[in-house]
């Protein structure tokens, strides 16, 4: 009987400690980049841009040639956006702009990172776009990695955009969670769910999802699950050999380009 007790109390105990830390776990913040220059963006600007709730948002943006589109990355989790530089420098090694933000508690911003302030950073830096670029929606790239899908696909439920790419989605952090820890009622727990499943079938703009088949951090099938059920115009591209955070190593960026420009303007 005492097995039971203390079966039971562990399991509650557990069950109490992954809701009480949950936001510790989801949102694996980062530290502070340096310059871009260190990165070897020479043209790239640092930036801030400032939430309706008066955060400091530090971003880098390069401006590129007035025929190309913007490429508005979000970022997933963990690693700070100095780390994303080999990304970005796909992009303006073809002179595309680019704006790169770094959400709230992430690469020395002040703030704690939940899924509704995550949407609010995401507005902010529309908003930053609309008031010191020419760039209107129809000229946006929007791209989320992995965490960043989350912001991704909600901006694509209000508004129409060049395109939405999704590197690595998942079909909710319910889901993800649910895998993870079997034995809790998961679905109940997370307060943070960003349901891109229930929102991926009225996205406004063209969909291209990018997804690697030995993703070890979210398994591929959340992305097939994703292109199954989005509806208009969309594309995807499943690499075999691909896992979580080595797809630039397959030169996606020449996907994203095709894709974009296939339908822009």
């Amino acid at each position: 009987m005492k097995y039971i007790i203390s079966a039971i109390f562990l399991y509650f105990f557990l069950g109490l400690a992954l809701f009480l830390f949950q936001r510790k776990i989801l949102f694996n913040t980062s530290g502070i980049p340096k310059e871009p220059s260190y990165y070897n963006l020479e043209d790239v600007k640092e930036i801030k841009v400032l939430t309706e709730d008066g955060i400091s948002l530090l971003g880098w943006h390069y401006e590129g040639s007035k025929n190309n589109p913007l490429l508005v990355y979000f970022h997933g989790n963990s690693f700070d956006i100095g780390e994303r530089a080999y990304r970005i420098e796909r992009y303006i090694n073809v002179d595309w702009s680019v704006l790169i933000v770094a959400w709230r508690g992430f690469s020395g911003n002040r703030g704690k990172p939940t899924e509704k302030n995550l949407y609010k950073d995401g507005e902010a830096t529309l908003r930053w776009i609309a008031e010191n670029t020419d760039k209107k929606y129809n000229d946006l790239v929007i791209y989320g990695e992995s965490l960043g899908t989350g912001v991704a696909v909600e901006l694509g439920n209000r508004y129409q955009f060049a395109s939405i790419i999704l590197e690595a989605p998942f079909t909710s952090i319910a889901d993800v969670a649910k895998q993870r820890y079997k034995i809790f009622p998961t679905g109940f727990l997370v307060k943070d769910k960003f349901n891109n499943l229930a929102k991926i079938d009225k996205l406004k703009s063209p969909l291209l999802i990018i997804s690697g088949k030995k993703d070890e951090i979210i398994p591929h099938f959340h992305s097939e699950i994703l292109f199954n059920n989005a509806k208009g115009i969309k594309e995807s591209l499943f690499i075999d050999e691909a896992m979580h955070n080595n797809l630039y190593d397959f030169e996606i960026e020449k996907n994203v380009i095709d894709f974009t420009l296939k339908k822009w303007k």
